[in-house]
């Protein structure tokens, strides 16, 4: 309820009050008088109002306050007399051209019977003056929070224009090839979560734009040595003179580099399946025959440096995931446990299951990996002995191509260290219980 409101409910209650006073002092007389009216009102002392008229029940004044222009003897026209002589309690109050007027009429009865009506007429400058006052306040203050909102609205709009700016300006640069751009993280609101987000999506492009350049420097890095020695070679038989033999040699050279060079190329497109082919419908793989296949197509490579292949599997040993992709893990893992091993050493697979993973376990007897070099191993073109593994054919890629796909089938890979000597990979798919139709575990 507004201030003025509280005014105007005040002063009915007065009003109304004041007139139920004279009905009270009228009602013990069975008929009014001029005498006894007169009599009346001058022993009430705190009315405080403007204007007094009691009339009898036919409307006509028997006393009237105003000496003036008194209506004393005459028919009283006015409506709210009339309301009151039909048996209704009247109270008005208005306010109008900075006036504040209180009117109220009120019946009187006597045992019953209705033997006049009292009239009040109240004109209160102070209350008028009062809501002035109070509306002109209204009115400043209104002023004033009008221009302290829109002073307000006129800098946070400025303000939020300026930080869109600067976030559609970052963008900009970033789609110009601009990684390095930041945008401040001040605050907590939508504006500061989505600057944390676009510099989080900024690093993260950032990563991946230095990543690409790494790979393509040592692609094209791996890719310039064999294709050098094409050239140096195919140079050397177009510009000399040279026996069979040696020709035949020469030749013999140049396809093993374009053989290396295949192996390459084809380690490369393996990344990018990887890198952007989703992984392949999944389904129970048996470990052992996946197992069994690699021994078959590794063992003559393996006899050749006296190195000794051996499986132990769990039966019923089971992973779930893309049957290429394990057999991928486990040949590249057995391979270059043959590239990088000693002469008469071994190379021994394992695979066990419990009852939250199976694990595989590919160990050789090599010289093993150097401690520093362990956090590295599974990065692209990342290779320990470089002048070994060129040798061995190597393009440090084989560990790399384990790890991404180890881990799209959801599993994990780590290496450790195998005494005496030697290095162990470890590789823990998830269990998972699949259910055949007919409800039996597979």
């Amino acid at each position: 309820m507004t201030i003025r409101n509280l005014i105007f409910s005040a002063q009915k209650t007065a009003m109304n009050d004041k007139a139920q006073l004279l009905v009270s002092a009228f009602s013990s007389y069975e008929q009014l008088d001029e005498a006894t009216v007169s009599e009346v009102i001058h022993s009430v002392n705190d009315l405080h109002t403007s204007r007094v008229l009691v009339t009898d029940p036919y409307g006509y004044c028997i006393y009237d306050s105003f000496s003036n222009g008194s209506a004393a003897g005459k028919l009283t026209l006015y409506p709210e007399v009339a309301e009151a002589l039909s048996g209704s309690d009247v109270v008005y109050i208005r306010f109008e051209h900075n006036v504040f007027l209180s009117k109220a009429a009120m019946p009187i009865t006597a045992y019953n019977r209705l033997i006049g009506a009292v009239y009040l007429l109240e004109n209160n400058d102070d209350l008028a003056a009062l809501i002035l006052r109070l509306q002109r306040t209204i009115l400043w203050i209104s002023i004033g929070l009008e221009a302290v909102i829109l002073f307000y609205s006129i800098s946070f709009s400025t303000i939020f224009a300026r930080r869109i700016r600067k976030i559609f300006d970052s963008v900009q640069k970033m789609h110009n090839g601009d990684y390095s751009i930041r945008l401040p993280e001040r605050g907590h609101d939508e504006i500061a979560r989505l600057g944390r987000a676009f510099n989080d999506l900024a690093e993260r492009l950032n990563q991946s734009e230095e990543v690409r350049k790494q790979f393509v420097s040592n692609a094209s890095h791996e890719l310039k040595t064999p294709l050098a020695s094409i050239k140096l070679l195919t140079d050397s038989i177009l510009q000399n003179a040279m026996s069979q033999s040696t020709m035949e040699e020469f030749v013999s050279d140049i396809g093993q580099e374009a053989d290396r060079l295949t192996r390459l190329t084809a380690k490369l497109l393996e990344l990018t399946r990887l890198d952007s082919k989703p992984a392949e419908t999944v389904a129970p793989v048996s470990v052992e025959e996946v197992c069994d296949r690699v021994l078959r197509m590794l063992t003559p490579m393996a006899r050749k440096q006296l190195i000794q292949l051996s499986l132990d599997c769990s039966p019923g040993c089971t992973v779930y995931c893309a049957e290429d992709d394990l057999y991928q893990i486990v040949f590249n893992l057995v391979e270059n446990g043959v590239k990088y091993n000693l002469d008469r050493g071994a190379v021994d697979i394992r695979a066990q299951e419990d009852e939250t993973a199976v694990r595989i376990t590919v160990a050789d007897t090599g010289v093993g990996i150097p401690e520093d070099a362990k956090a590295h191993i599974f990065e692209r073109f990342y290779r320990v002995d470089k002048a070994r593994s060129r040798k061995a054919g190597g393009a440090g890629l084989g560990l790399s191509i384990v790890h991404d796909m180890v881990l799209r089938n959801g599993g994990s890979i780590r290496v450790e260290d195998r005494e005496p000597n030697g290095t162990v990979f470890v590789v823990e798919f998830p269990k998972r219980t699949v259910r055949g139709k007919e409800g039996a575990v597979v």
